[in-house]
């Protein structure tokens, strides 16, 4: 059996692991490994080479991904589906497992719908895939931007500033609720809930009449604002539109930063993590995720479970069906971010 591995989205750290511990586990099936460039890209343009133990030795440590990565959609692209069905036929693929976020596996998803066999890994820093309590990637952009946050609070205090640090998070916050509760932040602003400037310098302003000289504000990119109470809410972005024609984000918290500072006189700066989050070498945790998921997406082709996805459920790794992981974003739930609230004064 000849399976076909293809990392699409944004990188993440761990990615290398699960190529590598799907290899590995190959062995065992007598599979042979193919490696799909640049996504489902490689599949549209037949551009591929052969997946062996010595090409994925020493990548468990390396942040990105050796196969590249892009944001194509073959629904997105004329006759792609045709295409990515004569480029499987074409190269006698079985099956293709699919490691990617949103965007990858709700393509994956469809594939699935149109009868392709294939498996998903659920990849993305942001850890907003329904089906699994957590995707790899998520727990080394937290510690990234924890250590962020540590480092911002001992200059904030010396120089009694509001520094805004913000952090990504297109559509959901929980990057920034994890490092904001883990770095002790003063105020927390995801896309969840938007941001109400006037209630976020009016909270500031009565932690530093509490005697506090410094704040610390952590901010998800996709936060919506609301610069006041009769305006309505408003996405920050750069005015260009990314690989997938979504508006690239970027801005928020220098407009956070400025408005802080304007309504309250305190000295304000933003500091902007960007994608120093997805970079370097995975976290152990997200190593020993990831390998763990590879190992069960290579098992479950092995026993034909198809139109399925590897997700961890407590911490046992099972197979759940895409459509579901699929269907509708995981969000920062209430009750979470409320546990976030009781810190902030």
């Amino acid at each position: 059996m000849k399976v076909a591995v293809l990392t699409g989205g944004g990188d993440c750290p761990g990615l290398n692991a699960v190529i590598r511990a799907i290899v590995r586990r190959a062995t065992a099936h007598g599979f042979e490994m193919m490696g799909l460039r640049d996504g489902w890209k490689g599949l549209l343009e037949d551009n591929h080479f052969r997946l062996t133990r010595e090409t994925t030795s020493g990548i468990l440590h390396r942040g990105g991904t050796i196969l590249g990565t892009s944001r194509v959609n073959p629904f997105k692209v004329e006759n792609g589906l045709e295409r990515v069905k004569r480029a499987i036929e074409r190269n006698g693929i079985h099956a293709v497992i699919a490691i990617g976020g949103e965007g990858t596996l709700s393509a994956a998803t469809r594939m699935s719908q149109e009868g392709l066999r294939i498996v998903g890994v659920p990849k993305t820093i942001d850890n907003d895939l329904n089906g699994t309590d957590f995707t790899f990637g998520f727990d080394t952009a937290v510690a990234i931007a924890t250590e962020a946050v540590d480092r911002l609070h001992s200059t904030a205090e010396s120089h009694k500033r509001v520094i805004v640090c913000e952090v990504m998070g297109r559509h959901v916050g929980w990057i920034a609720t994890y490092a904001g509760i883990a770095g002790g932040a003063d105020v927390i602003l995801v896309p969840e809930i938007p941001a109400d400037l006037e209630r976020v310098a009016e909270h500031i302003q009565r932690r530093h009449a509490g005697g506090r000289s410094f704040s610390i504000v952590v901010v998800a990119e996709g936060t919506r604002i609301k610069l006041s109470a009769d305006q309505g809410e408003q996405l920050v972005t750069s005015g260009a539109l990314d690989e997938a024609g979504r508006p690239r984000l970027g801005g928020v918290g220098n407009i956070v930063a400025n408005e802080i500072e304007r309504r309250t006189g305190f000295e304000t700066r933003v500091s902007v993590l960007g994608h120093i989050q997805r970079g370097g070498a995975p976290t152990a945790h997200d190593r020993v995720l990831a390998t763990r998921y590879g190992v069960h997406a290579c098992d479950m082709v092995a026993h034909g479970e198809f139109g399925k996805m590897a997700a961890l459920k407590g911490n046992e790794i099972v197979s759940v069906d895409l459509s579901a992981a699929t269907k509708e974003l995981k969000r920062v739930p209430k009750e979470f971010f409320e546990v976030a609230q009781v810190f902030f004064g």
